[in-house]
């Protein structure tokens, strides 16, 4: 009778801590999917196209619309003119104007000394501080209800101490009038755009509303 010999103990742990090395690789490549799909970059495609890769900014969804017309919405809420200093009668509406070849323009623009404040022109909450190539120094404020954003462009600096997330008041100084971005050197002005947000209220999408009527 032949007596069968079975692995030696070494042996065996070998073939397991291989068994276990394979699976773990299984799994890690599984999750480096996962991660790569549910964790996207996105890019800014505002009127003054941005092309750099961003995080989305999180943000609670607010109440639903006020109004079906968001012009008449807004227009009750007397908006506070965005450049400290401005008459309304100085406005000058330029949303359909054309920038570039075939872009339009979708916002007004506020020419002001350099360093003029700029106002919140509602309560709100700060959403994002971007640096943009075509805005450059840049700000996005979300209205009480999340339901607008404000878009404040070509700044010279924030006013200091202002924070992404942070509460602000109507007329509160939240920047100041500069050239940066594509604006001409000589010519500083705000570039102020109004948009109506998105189910998902991400700072950077949302239909163009004209600023002018609602400030005039």
């Amino acid at each position: 009778m032949t007596r069968r010999r079975g692995r030696p103990p070494v042996l065996w742990l070998a073939v397991a801590a291989g068994g276990g090395f394979l699976a773990g690789l299984a799994a890690m490549s599984a999750s480096s999917r996962l991660i790569s799909v549910r964790d996207p970059l996105v890019v800014e495609p505002r009127s003054e196209a941005h092309t750099e890769a961003i995080v989305p900014a999180q943000v609670p969804p607010g109440p639903p619309v006020i109004s079906a017309n968001p012009i008449e919405d807004l227009r009750k809420r007397h908006l506070q003119l965005p450049v400290e200093g401005l008459k309304r009668e100085e406005l000058q509406d330029g949303f359909n104007e054309t920038r570039g070849s075939d872009r339009r323009h979708e916002a007004l623009d506020i020419l002001a000394p350099r360093d003029t404040p700029v106002l919140a022109v509602d309560d709100g909450t700060i959403a994002k501080l971007f640096l943009s190539k075509a805005g450059g120094i840049t700000i996005y404020q979300f209205d009480p209800t999340t339901t607008y954003a404000y878009y404040y462009a070509h700044l010279s600096r924030y006013a200091e101490g202002l924070q992404e997330r942070a509460a602000v008041a109507r007329g509160q100084v939240i920047g100041y009038v500069g050239t940066t971005g594509n604006a001409p050197p000589e010519t500083p002005h705000l570039h102020f755009a109004v948009f109506l947000l998105t189910d998902q209220k991400r700072w950077w999408q949302g239909t163009a509303i004209d600023p002018y009527p609602l400030l005039r």
